[in-house]
């Protein structure tokens, strides 16, 4: 606890005040580990990268070598397009396995591919005031085989398709007044995975504080374990700092740079303006 506060303070001596959506660590929009139904503004462009702790990893039969499991990280490029709908491709670092050539071992020499994509719905107080916003979507919808062909989206065993899950979340934000904004945030996901299996409810919280809207603070159970964290936002919103404990104590970290190619994200001071 000490060191997740001596970070935030550091971080809030360059801050300048602005909001965030939650960055989920595989390349979506959400909040740490479980996607929700928000989107960003349309026409933002995120570009990110997570160090993952080897507990944060859907494969233990995967991301393992002769020394045994390991941390590594991910990259990805993020789209919103429309004002509903989110894309993105992220890409995962793999050490050489047991069964590769011994050159390979403790050394990244390969990764993991996928896309990822969410259609929001609904919009929150679209309608109806109380409406909350509802998205449906994919992360490693289809996978190659041996011979470089590609299933008919129906990911199932341990191979490959490792970050496979189709979900339909529901999220809403009441704002408390003189305290902060609450988010709850529910998801169904599900998956025919041996390894990693999903057929359950994840559900989550986030809370800005009014004094400091930079700051949002996550906890979350995503149908595995339960995980708290924190997301800090610099510079207009242009840079997301992201920080969990899985369970309580695997940390995993990360840093987003957002930009709106519409003009509607822009560095607020006149130095950074463009």
């Amino acid at each position: 606890m000490l060191k997740i506060k001596l970070g935030l303070i550091i971080i809030g001596l360059f801050t300048i005040i602005n909001t965030s959506k939650a960055q989920f660590t595989d390349g979506m929009t959400g909040l740490l580990h479980m996607v929700n139904a928000e989107v960003q503004k349309d026409g933002t462009f995120m570009l990110g990268g997570n160090m993952l702790h080897n507990q944060n990893l859907p494969s233990p039969h995967w991301w393992v070598t002769k020394s045994g499991r390991y941390n590594t990280y991910n990259y990805f490029v993020n789209m919103t397009l429309f004002d509903r709908i989110e894309v993105a491709y992220i890409c995962t670092l793999i050490k050489g396995r047991p069964d590769w050539p011994s050159f390979t071992w403790e050394k990244f020499v390969n990764q993991d591919r996928h896309f990822a994509g969410k259609i929001q719905l609904t919009k929150e107080g679209e309608w109806w005031k109380h409406m909350p916003a509802i998205a449906v979507g994919v992360s490693d919808p289809t996978t190659g085989g041996n011979a470089g062909d590609y299933t008919d989206m129906n990911v199932d065993g341990m191979w490959n398709g490792f970050f496979n899950r189709w979900f339909a979340a529901v999220t809403k934000h009441f704002q408390i007044k003189g305290i902060g904004e609450l988010g709850l945030h529910a998801t169904y996901l599900k998956n025919k995975r041996t390894d990693y299996p999903l057929n359950d409810l994840a559900y989550g919280v986030n809370f800005r504080p009014a004094i400091h809207k930079n700051l949002n603070i996550i906890a979350e159970y995503d149908a595995k374990t339960f995980n708290v964290g924190a997301i800090y936002s610099l510079w207009a919103d242009h840079f997301n700092f992201l920080f969990e404990l899985q369970d309580g104590k695997y940390v995993s970290c990360g840093l987003v740079y957002k930009v709106n190619l519409k003009g509607g994200n822009r560095w607020k001071s006149g130095i950074f303006s463009y």
